[in-house]
């Protein structure tokens, strides 16, 4: 599949969400109010084209991958190297590795270009592009060449998964400051609007990375084209984000969007197929106010707001049984009523009856 060509096709369709909200308004005359439940199933029937949306094997995939920015600092202090993160996660050292089991996600963690080995395991993916990119303060952190090459085995990722839901999340040391790179030129919106802050680093810590943040932002300004700026700012992890999401959205899979990394890959994939925005849902596993800006460039919010600071995918485990709940609405809840069918009638012409001879 090539990335200059959108497959992706708009979720409208004025005749199933009317069918879907006079279902849910039978439904809540049984069970009450059902509030945002409503429009996440709507949104759900409308991705999958049916009355009564199902999920089969839903995956998690975190995309792991480490940036040249580090040599500058960057997101280095006081956390596990990306190698450590990514083997905690496939032997649940981590919540999120846990909460996947339980909840009933199948758990993969995608080795883009982590500088270090990676242990090998089952539920490892080895994708490596290169030993982490360069350091975008001085260069393009990867070629563009690199950049298509990642996204490339993003789509091939997401067209090997089974099931047809995904959660999606970027990890490695320097992603949140790639992640807010690429939006803030694709949006532009200023960069330090994307940066922590609250529970976030101290303030000289901040300034240190905003000075170096500006500096590359300032060395690529003629990069505008969404792939260009993916090559100039981004990290392997959120180039092959990108592919999996057109790839998803091409299939009218679900995609749950976790974290400003996943952020900065739907961004790139909106570029290339606007649509793919239509199979989205969105969650967190930070409370930082860049996390906010990149929800705001969007128009959402997450599904919970839990307050949590944890590796990120840990909000799409948490959120992901919302989602089977508004579904199940949709499903399950029987009020009396008979199955149903799965699409809604078509509007022809009225034919009048024939008066009996």
């Amino acid at each position: 599949m090539s990335v200059n060509r959108s497959l992706i096709t708009s979720t409208s369709n004025p005749l199933l969400e009317q069918a879907l909200r006079r279902k849910l308004q039978r439904r809540g005359e049984v069970t009450g109010v059902l509030g945002e439940l409503e429009p996440l199933a709507v949104r759900l029937g409308l991705i999958q084209n049916t009355l009564k949306p199902r999920f089969r094997s839903p995956q998690l995939a975190i995309f792991a991958a480490d940036h040249g920015l580090a040599v500058d600092g960057i997101g280095v202090t006081g956390r596990p190297s990306t190698a450590q993160l990514a083997n905690q996660l496939l032997t649940s050292q981590l919540p999120v590795s846990v909460f996947a089991r339980i909840q009933g996600l199948e758990l993969s963690v995608v080795d883009c270009g982590v500088a270090e080995s990676v242990t090998p395991h089952a539920r490892l993916l080895a994708r490596k592009i290169a030993h982490g990119t360069r350091n975008s303060r001085v260069a393009f952190a990867m070629s563009v060449d690199q950049a298509h090459a990642a996204i490339r085995a993003g789509m091939e990722i997401a067209d090997s998964m089974v099931g047809n839901a995904v959660a999606c999340a970027g990890i490695g040391v320097g992603s949140h400051e790639s992640a807010a790179l690429v939006l803030s030129r694709l949006s532009g919106v200023e960069l330090p609007n994307f940066l922590t802050s609250g529970a976030g680093p101290r303030v000289d810590d901040l300034a240190n990375v905003l000075a170096v943040l500006q500096a590359a932002h300032a060395r690529h300004k003629e990069a505008v084209d969404p792939v260009e700026v993916l090559a100039a700012f981004g990290g392997f992890e959120i180039a092959m984000m990108v592919g999996l999401m057109l790839v998803a959205g091409s299939k009218r899979h679900l995609i749950v969007v976790d974290g400003l990394p996943a952020c900065a890959a739907l961004m790139v994939a909106t570029r290339i197929a606007p649509a793919v925005t239509d199979y989205c849902v969105y969650t967190r596993s930070h409370s930082h106010k860049g996390l906010d800006a990149a929800h705001g460039l969007f128009g959402v919010t997450p599904l919970l707001e839990l307050g949590i600071e944890s590796t990120d995918g840990t909000g799409s485990t948490l959120a992901w049984p919302l989602v089977r709940s508004a579904a199940a609405l949709l499903t399950e809840v029987a009020e009396g009523e008979e199955a149903g069918p799965t699409h809604p009638a078509p509007i022809g012409p009225v034919t009048e009856p024939t008066p009996l001879q």
